[in-house]
Order: C-alpha cells, then structure tokens, then sequence
C-alpha cells in the first residue's frame, strides 16, 4: 500500500515502517498517526510477519507532535474527540514484536511512540526527551507513566520539569534503550534484530511480549501466577514438543 506520510517495506518475515515527513522532522500529525496506525494493523494480521521495526530518518525518528496543527484546538475539542488516543496506542496495541529504531530526535511524542515500542535500539546520535513544558504544556501519550517505569520516578521527573534532552549512552544506562549501535549499521542491526525474533515460536513470542506487559499492570505474586500458568499452558503448543526435542537430539529446531 503507498502512503503519504510513512513508507512500509518487508524484509522476509520482518515488517519495517519508516516515518516519512522529512520537513518537519517527522512531526507526528493526525495523517501520520492514521496511515501509521492502518499499516501496523495489517502487519499484526500478516501471519508471514513475525516481528516488525519502526524507524524514522537520520535526523530523526520523530521531534513531536506536529505543533501547528494542534495550537488552535480549545479543550472541549481535545475532550470531545479524545485527542491523542485514536490511532496513538496503536504501537502498544499490536501482539507481534516491534523494535524502534531510533537515530536522531525522539522528543514529546517521538520518544513516547518510541517507549510504545517493545524495546529500543538507538543510534549513537539518539536524543531522547520530554521536552512539552517549554511550550506549555505537559506529556500526552503516555510520556509521564511510561517514562517514569522505565528510567525512575528522579529522571523521569527531572526530563518533563525541564525538558532536557537525553542522548544515547545515558538512556542506555538508565534503562530507556537496550543497546546504542552505529548510526550506520542502525537499520542493519534491527532489522537481524528482529529476523532472530521471528525465527521463533509464534507462540512464544507472543506470549512472552504479553507476560512481560502484564509485570506492570500487576503485583510481584499475581504476575508470577500469571506466568506459571503460561508455561504450564506452552506444554500444549506443538512447538514446545518440537523444541524440546530438538535439543534434546542436538538440531535446530524446526518451529510450526
């Protein structure tokens, strides 16, 4: 399918989306946000797709929500049409994997679509922040809660008080990415990223993208309950039958 504003590829069993307003730096306006929406859910239905990265451009991911197009809404606009909620949580909502790929800005919305994502690998040139306060106002798709679960209640706290940016190598130690390669070997690098993915069980990955959402939704004792009762349940899935027996008899497994 051809769209506007973002471009969709396959890559084998891997989906890779690329956020394409290069003006703007890839300013997420409601057109976006839609076509963006749209082409994840058909990839999350596209059964020869294990996995899927999202990326933008070398400049960057994405510098925000497009400003121009909101700075005239009135409140009982935002209210009425729930602004920032239709097609936003869409990242969040999809089963299969989704890897971001983050070289340059990922600010406001950029770093909160990006934090939607499942986990984060970042280019060297990466900056990562919250920066709405300066215009004033405050995060609006989930900047606040996820940042804070991911980096610390200090951090979090210190990025959305006053906006600074924060680059690669701190939000790698801090917890925000789970690694910072090259700028060049960026796409390379998740996109094998996420071949390794789809090599698995189906099963397996979806599950386990599931079990590991719900450790933040629920207590210590009931998220274990709930992953006991997964695992006891991977006993009914033909791949647990085949890889375990494949490493039983030392071979690559040959998952259904």
């Amino acid at each position: 399918m051809t769209y506007d504003t973002i471009k969709a590829e396959l890559h084998g069993n891997v989906g890779l989306i690329t956020l394409n307003r290069p003006d703007s730096l890839n300013a997420l306006s409601s057109k976006l946000i839609s076509e963006l929406a749209e082409e994840l859910k058909l990839m999350d239905t596209n059964k020869e797709i294990g996995a899927m990265v999202l990326t933008g451009s070398d400049k960057a991911f994405a510098a925000g929500a497009d400003i121009r197009e909101m700075q005239d809404k009135m409140w009982p606009e935002t209210f009425n049409e729930d602004f920032i909620t239709d097609g936003w949580e869409q990242v969040a909502d999809c089963r299969k994997p989704i890897i971001a790929a983050v070289a340059g800005f990922a600010l406001g919305g950029g770093c909160e679509i990006a934090m939607m994502c499942d986990f984060i690998l970042a280019a060297e040139s990466a900056k990562f922040g919250q920066p709405e306060i300066k215009i004033g106002v405050w995060p609006g798709a989930g900047g606040s809660q996820r940042l804070t679960r991911l980096v610390g209640k200090s951090k979090s706290m210190e990025m959305c008080l006053t906006g600074r940016m924060m680059g690669a190598e701190e939000a790698e130690r801090v917890g925000l990415v789970s690694r910072v390669v090259p700028d060049a070997d960026l796409i390379e690098d998740a996109i094998n990223t996420a071949k390794q993915i789809a090599s698995m069980s189906r099963p397996a990955t979806l599950m386990i993208k599931d079990i590991i959402n719900r450790s933040y939704e629920t207590t210590l004792s009931e998220g274990i309950r709930y992953e006991r009762r997964m695992f006891q349940a991977s006993f009914g899935t033909p791949d647990q039958r085949e890889g375990m027996a494949a490493f039983v008899e030392k071979r690559k497994p040959e998952f259904s």
